[in-house]
């Protein structure tokens, strides 16, 4: 029996308009596309198009079966309309709308049947619909109004699905921050510690940076600072992993080469490309605090500021590649004097370059960031407040956020400006 839908008054809608509609909209009075599935060979929806009271145009397609909906099932359809009663794939229960449910996602869907069949147009409702309309009760107003809720509705249920996965993005990303950037492990060391980070791709949490700091039982401190290539969510996994393995193998006993070259191994075992390498600094430094020993896989050298005297790099000329670039390659030990009182930053070469101004070309390098570090020493900044001002200078001085992460880890000892 034919479903008795009112003809309405309209212009009819040429083909070109309906790519817009979709982006109409239906809360703000846009037009809407409504897909029909239905076989009824008397031709239930002779209408082109309804008008509601709302003033909302909804324009009709129809479709005879399930292959001729998926030809007319374009971007700017906002809901479709099935008929329960329509053939379907196999002989599962509700398996024409399983299948548009299927095939539509995204899409606002609405269940059609009998009144006598309420049972079934409340399960359909359970697997998906966002509701069901009765054959026989149904008129124009009522599919006007329908349509509109079940599209909102859809928004809505949208809406919710993508908070869930945003809530459980920001707990897959908490845990990849727990294992990027640690609390530091100094029981029973005078150092005192400071770091910050900042990713570099737009919105991310986390990048390929990474960090660490422990206490031997020797009272030895150890330090890392590293940089995987990339910055993407792969990266930021290796860089857990490798800080992870950094730790166990410190607390083992490893140091300097034979800590990079089981590191390396490390990485190679766990890259997803022979391209992927790794940059690392790596500090042992003493337990009475006064020198150190220095290894650099392809890695810049920290800055060290001694109590009264301008912040300057630490020298190191015998630099190891980066980790995965050769197989047998080896990374010497340098012993480095520290001094009694000191702080000894180290960082990762997103702090080095971005630009020197906004319209400037040239990077700003390890030279500028000395002359910045010392500035900001001048001005009695030390510890948290000195990282966080070097992080921030650098990122004006680039005209905006900059492109490579960035992670800083400060050591301080006895009073040292930190």
């Amino acid at each position: 029996m034919p479903v008795p839908v009112p003809r309405q008054r309209g212009v009819p809608v040429a083909e070109t308009d309906r790519g817009s509609a979709c982006a109409a909209g239906s809360s703000s009075g846009g037009d809407l596309t409504l897909l029909v599935i239905e076989d009824d060979p008397a031709g239930t929806f002779t209408v082109p198009e309804l008008l509601d009271a709302a003033g909302t145009r909804v324009r009709i397609r129809t479709a005879r079966n399930l292959t001729e909906a998926e030809r007319l099932l374009t971007d700017d359809v906002h809901c479709i309309l099935v008929d329960l009663a329509l053939p379907g794939p196999g002989e599962e229960e509700l398996a024409p709308l399983k299948h548009v449910l299927r095939l539509a996602p995204r899409h606002a869907v609405l269940a059609l049947t009998t009144s006598g069949d309420a049972e079934r147009a409340a399960e359909a409702v359970r697997v998906g619909a966002q509701d069901h309309l009765f054959r026989d009760e149904l008129d124009g107003r009522l599919l006007s109004r329908a349509i509109r809720h079940a599209v909102e509705r859809k928004r809505a249920d949208t809406a919710q699905v993508k908070l869930a996965e945003s809530r459980l993005r920001a707990q897959e990303n908490a845990r990849l921050e727990r294992g990027l950037l640690p609390t530091p492990l100094l029981q029973g060391s005078d150092l005192r510690f400071a770091a910050r980070y900042r990713p570099g791709r737009s919105r991310a949490l986390l990048g390929g940076d990474f960090y660490d700091t422990v206490r031997t039982a020797d009272g030895t401190v150890h330090a890392m600072i590293g940089d995987v290539c990339g910055h993407g969510p792969d990266e930021a996994a290796l860089g857990v992993e490798l800080r992870i393995a950094w730790r166990a193998l410190t607390f083992a006993g490893l140091c300097g080469d034979e800590l990079l070259s089981t590191l390396q191994q490390v990485l190679e075992h766990e890259r997803e490309s022979e391209e992927i390498f790794a940059t690392l600094c790596t500090v042992d430094i003493a337990p009475d605090g006064r020198r150190a020993g220095l290894c650099l896989a392809g890695h810049p050298a920290p800055l060290i500021a001694r109590h009264g005297r301008p912040a300057q790099l630490l020298p190191y000329d015998d630099n190891g590649p980066a980790l995965g670039l050769l197989p047998r390659a080896r990374w010497p030990r340098r012993q480095v004097e520290l001094g009694a009182a000191w702080s000894l930053m180290m960082y990762t070469d997103g702090l080095i370059e971005g630009r020197r101004g906004p319209d400037a070309k040239q990077r700003l390098g390890q030279d500028g960031m000395v002359e910045m570090i010392n500035r900001q020493l001048a001005a009695g900044l030390e510890g948290e407040s000195l990282l966080e001002a070097a992080v921030s200078e650098v990122r004006d001085l680039n005209g905006g956020e900059l492109t490579d992460d960035v992670a800083v880890l400060l050591l301080s000892r006895h009073g040292a400006r930190r």
